[in-house]
């Protein structure tokens, strides 16, 4: 792990947010650090409100998707709303067809099949559009770059709104209406909006249009919230809004798909983390393992007793899942290994047997041993298909860009994208990336970072504190849980391994005459050595609640120690 403490920021702006909030210097500092420099500022951050959200006429082409729906609404069109097979497709394809039909009867929903259509629009959906006489097709998550399948679809008298929230390439598709905060001639005030996101500025427009206000759309938060939680999108602006309601609707009155897996889940009350790991997973693996279909299915149920039926056979989908990730991700590690690519600067691995529902998952999993941009292939069709991830600081999509000559089609962003390529271009195009991100890459993005906001003795660590900071969230990128380093600490002598198999780390740590505070390292089991004897050693950590039996206490997250 690779320490980096962030710079102090100017001690005039933090002594000035101090005294203007009458709050300590540590927390004003943790403050500007996220460019929270002013009071109004400082408003927005701990007090948001649905009155900051932008009018989302302010998107380039609103005026036009509002036009044509309205139209298609009054001459009683067919209406197909299409989404991609992820998180943010289902969620996004849930929220505008769910609001839709409650203002008018004739829309269908289309996901389309991960093995046989592939990611983004599909001749096939537009065909199944065709046939079923649909004239306006609203398409979510997807369809930036759909170019060709938007002309094929005009061919047949079939109209397109794209709500998009990739990149786009240098022509964009010739739709009705495209939604895309990230086109350079779209000056809507924030460009950082998952795919749901954008359609609930659609619907905000709709809505609008009928005298609706924000209150009218709170319960369509919960989805949002979870799109926003599942693709990793950074946790400011609008982002950071929408998440602070839409947990406040996923635990106080969610729709029946999201209350049925919270109720599997047997959890009280959901923060960003358990939205990441327990609803996005599960909602996630019907498109990985079945049917994107069935994820709308259950977001859509208006009945309990069904939304929890088909929330359990998700659950399975999701254990099957699992089983996959962890036999898939040895296979890899056994390739790279028997290839002898542990010194590449990527991982570029294939199997044309491998389940092409868990390579994002596999590529991400790769990168915790091998840290470095890494490409999971597996066959589709004639045709390879693949998952990319990236590490922190390297745009793999640009890197993409460089080895476009080598691809059918890629998508996607920074951090994630997707790809197929011919057979044959399979090796060349290995080659490239690699040279290609052993040309760019600075040497240092190769060794995981932890990012340090400041460095504090325990005497700081107090419960008015913790308070505080539990007022940052809800984290995530761009407002990630602060981090700090305390040195000189020791156990008292109470470190062990915890877990099966003794991957996890349990500690209780003590700062000179400082209060002691319990601690847990997860994945740190390997690190008792640094810990025991009670020698001194350097730790960083986040600052948690602890609950037991009715009690609540601080603890320490710790994530690294060292010498």
């Amino acid at each position: 792990m690779r320490w980096t403490l962030q710079p102090s920021p100017e001690p005039e702006k933090v002594q000035s947010l101090s005294q203007t909030l009458n709050i300590d210097p540590l927390v004003a500092r943790l403050l500007v650090q996220r460019g929270i420099e002013t009071y109004e500022d400082a408003r927005k951050f701990f007090r948001p409100s649905l009155d900051d959200l932008h009018n989302p006429y302010l998107m380039k082409d609103m005026d036009k998707a509002v036009l044509r729906i309205e139209k298609a609404i009054e001459n009683g069109e067919n209406i197909l709303v299409f989404g991609d097979y992820d998180v943010d497709g289902t969620t996004a394809v849930s929220l505008v067809s769910s609001y839709l039909k409650t203002i008018y009867p004739n829309v269908a929903t289309y996901i389309p099949d991960r093995y046989a259509e592939g990611y983004g629009i599909s001749y096939t959906g537009i065909d199944y559009a065709d046939d079923n006489g649909v004239s306006l097709i609203i398409a979510l998550d997807c369809g930036i770059k759909s170019i060709d399948h938007v002309a094929y679809a005009k061919e047949k008298n079939i109209d397109f709104i794209i709500c998009d929230h990739h990149r786009p390439g240098d022509i964009l598709p010739d739709a009705v209406a495209v939604l895309d905060p990230k086109r350079t001639d779209c000056h809507y005030p924030y460009d950082e909006l998952c795919g749901c996101g954008v359609g609930f500025k659609l619907i905000q427009a709709l809505g609008a249009e009928r005298g609706q206000t924000i209150d009218d759309l709170l319960p369509y938060l919960d989805l949002v919230a979870v799109a926003i939680a599942a693709d990793i999108v950074p946790i400011t602006g609008e982002n950071r809004i929408l998440a602070h309601f839409g947990l406040q609707v996923i635990n106080s009155f969610p729709r029946n798909g999201i209350k049925a897996l919270v109720y599997l889940s047997k959890k009280q009350k959901l923060d960003i983390t358990d939205v990441v790991f327990i609803l996005a997973p599960r909602i996630n693996a019907a498109g990985r393992i079945r049917h994107g279909n069935h994820a709308v299915e259950l977001l859509t149920e208006a009945d309990f007793d069904q939304a929890v039926l088909y929330a359990s056979e998700i659950e399975k989908y999701n254990a099957d899942r699992k089983e996959l990730d962890k036999q898939i991700t040895m296979e890899a590690l056994a390739q790279i290994e028997e290839n002898n690519e542990q010194e590449h600067f990527t991982t570029v691995v294939f199997k044309d047997s491998w389940h092409k529902g868990v390579i994002g998952i596999v590529a991400s999993r790769l990168i915790e041993t091998y840290y470095r941009p890494t490409i999971v292939f597996t066959e589709s069709g004639e045709k390879y298909a693949a998952s990319a991830r990236s590490v922190s600081g390297f745009d793999v999509y640009d890197a993409l860009e460089h080895c476009a000559e080598h691809l059918e089609q890629f998508g996607g962003h920074k951090y994630a994208a997707g790809m197929t390529l011919k057979k044959e271009n399979y090796a060349a195009f290995k080659n490239a990336f690699e040279q290609c991100v052993r040309a760019t890459i600075p040497q240092e993005l190769l060794t995981p970072e932890i990012r340090i906001d400041a460095e504090i003795d325990f005497s700081e660590i107090t419960p008015k504190l913790t308070r505080i900071l539990k007022q940052f969230e809800p984290f995530g990128p761009m407002n990630m849980a602060p981090v700090f380093v305390s040195r000189n600490v020791t156990d008292t002598g109470y470190a062990k391994k915890l877990g099966n198999d003794e991957s996890h780390l349990k500690l209780f740590l003590k700062q000179g005459n400082s209060e002691g505070f319990g601690a847990i390292g997860f994945g740190l089991g390997k690190k008792i050595d640094v810990a025991s004897e009670k020698k001194p050693f350097d730790v960083v950590f986040c600052i948690d609640e602890n609950q037991w039996n009715g009690t609540v206490s601080v603890q320490l997250r710790v994530k690294d120690i060292g010498n």
